[in-house]
Protein backbone atom coordinates (compact mmCIF):
# COMPACT_ATOMS: atom_id res chain seq x y z
CA UNK A 1 0.00 0.00 0.00
CA UNK A 2 1.46 3.35 -1.05
CA UNK A 3 -0.35 5.58 1.42
CA UNK A 4 -1.95 5.09 4.77
CA UNK A 5 -3.77 7.46 7.06
CA UNK A 6 -0.65 7.75 9.19
CA UNK A 7 1.39 8.88 6.20
CA UNK A 8 -1.27 11.09 4.66
CA UNK A 9 0.27 14.32 5.93
CA UNK A 10 3.49 13.49 4.10
CA UNK A 11 1.74 13.64 0.75
CA UNK A 12 -0.88 16.30 1.43
CA UNK A 13 1.25 19.11 2.72
CA UNK A 14 -0.53 22.25 3.87
CA UNK A 15 2.21 24.20 2.11
CA UNK A 16 2.16 22.36 -1.21
CA UNK A 17 2.58 24.72 -4.12
CA UNK A 18 5.18 22.89 -6.19
CA UNK A 19 4.85 19.61 -8.03
CA UNK A 20 8.01 17.99 -6.70
CA UNK A 21 7.09 14.30 -6.94
CA UNK A 22 6.63 12.61 -3.59
CA UNK A 23 6.56 9.20 -5.26
CA UNK A 24 8.08 7.61 -8.32
CA UNK A 25 6.09 6.82 -11.43
CA UNK A 26 6.35 3.14 -10.53
CA UNK A 27 4.84 3.76 -7.10
CA UNK A 28 1.96 5.76 -8.56
CA UNK A 29 1.30 3.06 -11.15
CA UNK A 30 1.29 0.44 -8.41
CA UNK A 31 -1.19 2.53 -6.43
CA UNK A 32 -3.40 2.87 -9.50
CA UNK A 33 -3.56 -0.90 -9.86
CA UNK A 34 -4.44 -1.32 -6.19
CA UNK A 35 -7.17 1.31 -6.41
CA UNK A 36 -8.59 -0.31 -9.55
CA UNK A 37 -9.06 -3.47 -7.50
CA UNK A 38 -10.77 -1.42 -4.80
CA UNK A 39 -13.14 0.11 -7.37
CA UNK A 40 -14.10 -3.20 -8.97
CA UNK A 41 -14.56 -4.87 -5.58
CA UNK A 42 -16.66 -1.99 -4.25
CA UNK A 43 -19.03 -2.12 -7.23
CA UNK A 44 -19.17 -5.91 -7.45
CA UNK A 45 -19.98 -6.35 -3.76
CA UNK A 46 -23.12 -4.24 -3.95
CA UNK A 47 -24.03 -5.23 -7.52
CA UNK A 48 -24.44 -1.68 -8.79
CA UNK A 49 -22.32 1.30 -9.74
CA UNK A 50 -20.38 2.89 -12.59
CA UNK A 51 -17.07 1.12 -13.24
CA UNK A 52 -16.21 2.53 -16.68
CA UNK A 53 -15.88 6.20 -15.79
CA UNK A 54 -14.41 5.42 -12.38
CA UNK A 55 -11.55 3.58 -14.06
CA UNK A 56 -10.98 6.21 -16.74
CA UNK A 57 -10.67 9.08 -14.25
CA UNK A 58 -8.35 7.27 -11.88
CA UNK A 59 -4.92 8.58 -12.90
CA UNK A 60 -6.36 12.10 -12.89
CA UNK A 61 -7.55 11.70 -9.31
CA UNK A 62 -4.32 10.11 -8.11
CA UNK A 63 -2.27 12.87 -9.77
CA UNK A 64 -4.32 15.47 -7.94
CA UNK A 65 -4.51 13.92 -4.48
CA UNK A 66 -1.02 12.43 -4.43
CA UNK A 67 0.87 14.98 -6.47
CA UNK A 68 -0.77 18.37 -6.87
CA UNK A 69 -3.48 19.37 -4.43
CA UNK A 70 -3.03 21.15 -1.14
CA UNK A 71 -5.40 19.31 1.21
CA UNK A 72 -5.59 17.77 4.66
CA UNK A 73 -7.49 14.50 5.22
CA UNK A 74 -7.41 15.15 8.97
CA UNK A 75 -9.21 18.46 8.42
CA UNK A 76 -11.36 18.16 5.26
CA UNK A 77 -12.93 21.59 5.84
CA UNK A 78 -9.60 23.40 6.15
CA UNK A 79 -10.34 26.84 4.60
CA UNK A 80 -7.08 27.01 2.62
CA UNK A 81 -7.47 23.61 0.93
CA UNK A 82 -7.56 23.23 -2.83
CA UNK A 83 -11.02 22.13 -3.98
CA UNK A 84 -11.83 19.12 -6.17
CA UNK A 85 -15.27 19.11 -7.79
CA UNK A 86 -16.31 15.80 -9.35
CA UNK A 87 -18.89 17.01 -11.83
CA UNK A 88 -19.35 13.49 -13.26
CA UNK A 89 -20.57 12.41 -9.85
CA UNK A 90 -21.82 8.97 -10.88
CA UNK A 91 -18.14 7.98 -11.09
CA UNK A 92 -18.01 8.26 -7.30
CA UNK A 93 -16.40 4.82 -6.74
CA UNK A 94 -13.18 6.20 -8.21
CA UNK A 95 -13.25 9.26 -5.98
CA UNK A 96 -14.14 7.24 -2.87
CA UNK A 97 -11.34 4.76 -3.44
CA UNK A 98 -8.77 7.54 -3.82
CA UNK A 99 -10.09 9.45 -0.80
CA UNK A 100 -9.82 6.29 1.28
CA UNK A 101 -6.22 5.75 0.19
CA UNK A 102 -5.43 9.39 1.00
CA UNK A 103 -6.71 8.92 4.56
CA UNK A 104 -10.12 10.61 4.54
CA UNK A 105 -11.87 7.50 5.86
CA UNK A 106 -10.98 3.81 6.34
CA UNK A 107 -10.78 1.64 3.24
CA UNK A 108 -13.12 -0.81 4.97
CA UNK A 109 -15.90 1.76 4.59
CA UNK A 110 -15.86 1.17 0.82
CA UNK A 111 -17.87 -1.98 1.53
CA UNK A 112 -20.83 0.22 2.55
CA UNK A 113 -21.11 1.80 -0.91
CA UNK A 114 -24.72 2.50 -1.91
CA UNK A 115 -26.13 0.94 1.23
CA UNK A 116 -28.73 2.48 3.53
CA UNK A 117 -27.24 5.06 5.93
CA UNK A 118 -23.83 4.84 4.26
CA UNK A 119 -21.76 7.99 3.74
CA UNK A 120 -20.78 6.59 0.33
CA UNK A 121 -23.79 6.94 -1.91
CA UNK A 122 -24.03 6.36 -5.66
CA UNK A 123 -23.55 10.06 -6.37
CA UNK A 124 -20.97 11.98 -4.38
CA UNK A 125 -22.37 14.01 -1.47
CA UNK A 126 -20.75 16.45 1.02
CA UNK A 127 -21.59 14.13 3.91
CA UNK A 128 -18.57 12.14 2.71
CA UNK A 129 -15.28 13.52 4.07
CA UNK A 130 -13.40 15.18 1.22
CA UNK A 131 -16.42 15.66 -1.05
CA UNK A 132 -17.22 19.29 -1.89
CA UNK A 133 -20.43 19.07 -3.94
CA UNK A 134 -23.46 16.82 -4.17
CA UNK A 135 -24.04 15.67 -7.73
CA UNK A 136 -26.92 14.34 -9.75
CA UNK A 137 -27.77 15.91 -13.09
CA UNK A 138 -24.68 16.33 -15.21
CA UNK A 139 -23.30 19.73 -16.17
CA UNK A 140 -23.46 21.45 -12.78
CA UNK A 141 -19.90 20.97 -11.59
CA UNK A 142 -18.14 23.66 -13.59
CA UNK A 143 -20.58 26.33 -12.40
CA UNK A 144 -20.06 25.21 -8.80
CA UNK A 145 -16.29 25.19 -9.30
CA UNK A 146 -16.38 28.71 -10.73
CA UNK A 147 -18.30 29.84 -7.65
CA UNK A 148 -15.58 28.37 -5.45
CA UNK A 149 -12.88 30.05 -7.52
CA UNK A 150 -14.56 33.46 -7.28
CA UNK A 151 -15.11 32.94 -3.55
CA UNK A 152 -11.35 32.55 -3.15
CA UNK A 153 -10.88 35.94 -4.76
CA UNK A 154 -13.48 37.58 -2.52
CA UNK A 155 -11.97 36.09 0.65
CA UNK A 156 -8.37 36.70 -0.48
CA UNK A 157 -7.46 33.00 -0.46
CA UNK A 158 -4.95 31.46 -2.84
CA UNK A 159 -6.44 27.98 -3.19
CA UNK A 160 -6.99 26.35 -6.57
CA UNK A 161 -10.20 24.74 -7.77
CA UNK A 162 -10.16 21.62 -9.95
CA UNK A 163 -13.26 20.32 -11.73
CA UNK A 164 -13.35 16.88 -13.36
CA UNK A 165 -15.84 16.83 -16.23
CA UNK A 166 -17.05 13.94 -18.33
CA UNK A 167 -16.80 14.47 -22.07
CA UNK A 168 -20.44 13.39 -22.44
CA UNK A 169 -21.57 16.12 -20.07
CA UNK A 170 -19.89 18.67 -22.31
CA UNK A 171 -23.13 18.36 -24.33
CA UNK A 172 -24.77 20.34 -21.53
CA UNK A 173 -25.34 24.04 -22.11
CA UNK A 174 -24.49 24.85 -18.50
CA UNK A 175 -20.89 23.75 -19.13
CA UNK A 176 -20.48 26.40 -21.79
CA UNK A 177 -22.31 29.08 -19.80
CA UNK A 178 -19.86 28.45 -16.96
CA UNK A 179 -16.92 28.40 -19.39
CA UNK A 180 -17.95 31.79 -20.78
CA UNK A 181 -18.42 33.25 -17.29
CA UNK A 182 -15.08 31.89 -16.05
CA UNK A 183 -13.28 33.54 -18.95
CA UNK A 184 -15.13 36.82 -18.43
CA UNK A 185 -14.16 36.89 -14.75
CA UNK A 186 -10.57 35.81 -15.49
CA UNK A 187 -10.80 32.93 -13.03
CA UNK A 188 -7.16 31.94 -13.26
CA UNK A 189 -7.40 29.71 -10.19
CA UNK A 190 -9.88 27.40 -11.96
CA UNK A 191 -8.62 24.25 -13.69
CA UNK A 192 -11.05 21.96 -15.49
CA UNK A 193 -10.03 18.45 -16.47
CA UNK A 194 -12.08 16.69 -19.15
CA UNK A 195 -12.08 12.89 -18.89
CA UNK A 196 -12.10 12.39 -22.67
CA UNK A 197 -12.96 8.66 -22.79
CA UNK A 198 -15.29 9.06 -25.79
CA UNK A 199 -18.19 7.11 -24.27
CA UNK A 200 -21.32 8.47 -22.60
CA UNK A 201 -23.90 6.22 -21.04
CA UNK A 202 -24.64 3.43 -23.52
CA UNK A 203 -22.92 4.69 -26.66
CA UNK A 204 -19.93 6.59 -28.02
CA UNK A 205 -19.93 10.37 -27.72
CA UNK A 206 -19.73 10.89 -31.50
CA UNK A 207 -23.00 9.01 -31.88
CA UNK A 208 -24.75 11.39 -29.49
CA UNK A 209 -23.18 14.78 -30.24
CA UNK A 210 -19.94 15.49 -32.04
CA UNK A 211 -17.62 17.31 -29.64
CA UNK A 212 -14.69 17.95 -31.92
CA UNK A 213 -12.95 20.26 -32.33
CA UNK A 214 -13.15 20.20 -28.53
CA UNK A 215 -9.89 22.04 -27.86
CA UNK A 216 -10.80 24.79 -30.30
CA UNK A 217 -14.18 25.24 -28.61
CA UNK A 218 -12.54 25.83 -25.23
CA UNK A 219 -10.06 28.26 -26.78
CA UNK A 220 -12.93 30.14 -28.42
CA UNK A 221 -14.45 30.56 -24.97
CA UNK A 222 -11.25 32.19 -23.74
CA UNK A 223 -9.62 29.25 -21.95
CA UNK A 224 -6.04 28.07 -22.06
CA UNK A 225 -6.03 24.48 -23.34
CA UNK A 226 -3.60 21.67 -22.54
CA UNK A 227 -3.99 18.16 -23.99
CA UNK A 228 -2.35 15.10 -22.45
CA UNK A 229 -2.54 11.32 -22.23
CA UNK A 230 -4.83 10.61 -19.29
CA UNK A 231 -3.27 7.38 -18.00
CA UNK A 232 0.43 8.28 -17.98
CA UNK A 233 1.61 9.98 -14.81
CA UNK A 234 4.60 12.01 -16.09
CA UNK A 235 2.72 13.91 -18.83
CA UNK A 236 -0.41 14.19 -16.69
CA UNK A 237 1.49 15.68 -13.76
CA UNK A 238 3.33 17.98 -16.16
CA UNK A 239 0.03 19.16 -17.61
CA UNK A 240 -1.29 19.95 -14.13
CA UNK A 241 1.94 21.78 -13.27
CA UNK A 242 1.62 23.89 -16.41
CA UNK A 243 -2.01 24.66 -15.60
CA UNK A 244 -1.09 25.80 -12.10
CA UNK A 245 1.56 28.19 -13.39
CA UNK A 246 -0.87 30.17 -15.54
CA UNK A 247 -3.15 32.35 -13.43
CA UNK A 248 -4.38 34.97 -15.92
CA UNK A 249 -7.21 32.86 -17.36
CA UNK A 250 -8.93 29.53 -16.60
CA UNK A 251 -7.26 26.40 -17.93
CA UNK A 252 -8.75 23.18 -19.23
CA UNK A 253 -6.78 19.94 -19.44
CA UNK A 254 -8.21 17.53 -21.99
CA UNK A 255 -7.06 14.13 -20.75
CA UNK A 256 -7.36 11.43 -23.41
CA UNK A 257 -8.48 8.34 -21.52
CA UNK A 258 -9.98 4.90 -22.04
CA UNK A 259 -13.31 4.07 -20.42
CA UNK A 260 -12.89 0.96 -18.27
CA UNK A 261 -9.08 1.30 -18.34
CA UNK A 262 -7.21 -1.63 -16.85
CA UNK A 263 -9.83 -4.34 -17.32
CA UNK A 264 -9.74 -5.77 -20.84
CA UNK A 265 -13.44 -6.54 -21.30
CA UNK A 266 -14.47 -3.17 -19.86
CA UNK A 267 -12.16 -1.04 -21.97
CA UNK A 268 -14.01 0.99 -24.63
CA UNK A 269 -17.15 -1.00 -23.80
CA UNK A 270 -20.29 1.14 -23.31
CA UNK A 271 -21.97 -1.78 -21.51
CA UNK A 272 -19.88 -1.07 -18.41
CA UNK A 273 -20.85 2.57 -18.06
CA UNK A 274 -23.23 1.62 -15.26
CA UNK A 275 -23.17 -2.16 -14.89
CA UNK A 276 -21.46 -4.05 -12.10
CA UNK A 277 -19.39 -7.09 -13.06
CA UNK A 278 -20.92 -10.46 -12.29
CA UNK A 279 -19.01 -13.08 -10.30
CA UNK A 280 -17.21 -14.53 -13.31
CA UNK A 281 -16.28 -11.08 -14.64
CA UNK A 282 -15.12 -10.01 -11.20
CA UNK A 283 -12.73 -12.96 -10.95
CA UNK A 284 -11.36 -12.24 -14.40
CA UNK A 285 -10.85 -8.57 -13.56
CA UNK A 286 -9.04 -9.42 -10.34
CA UNK A 287 -6.66 -11.72 -12.22
CA UNK A 288 -5.89 -9.01 -14.74
CA UNK A 289 -5.23 -6.51 -11.94
CA UNK A 290 -3.12 -8.87 -9.81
Amino acid sequence: MLATTARAQNITSRNRRSLTPEYSTEQLESLAKEVRRDIITTIHNVGTGHPGGSLSELEILISLYFGAMRHDPNNPSWPDRDRLILSKGHASPGLYAVLARAGYFPREELSTFRKINSRLQGHAHPMTPGVEMNSGSLGMGLSFALGCALAARLTRKDYLVYAILGDGECDEGEIWEAAMAASHHKAGNLIALVDRNRIQNDRFTDEVMTLEPLAAKWRAFGWRVIETPGHEFPPLLDAIARARRGRTKPTVIIAHTVKGKGVSFMENNPAFHGRAPNDEEYQKAMKELA
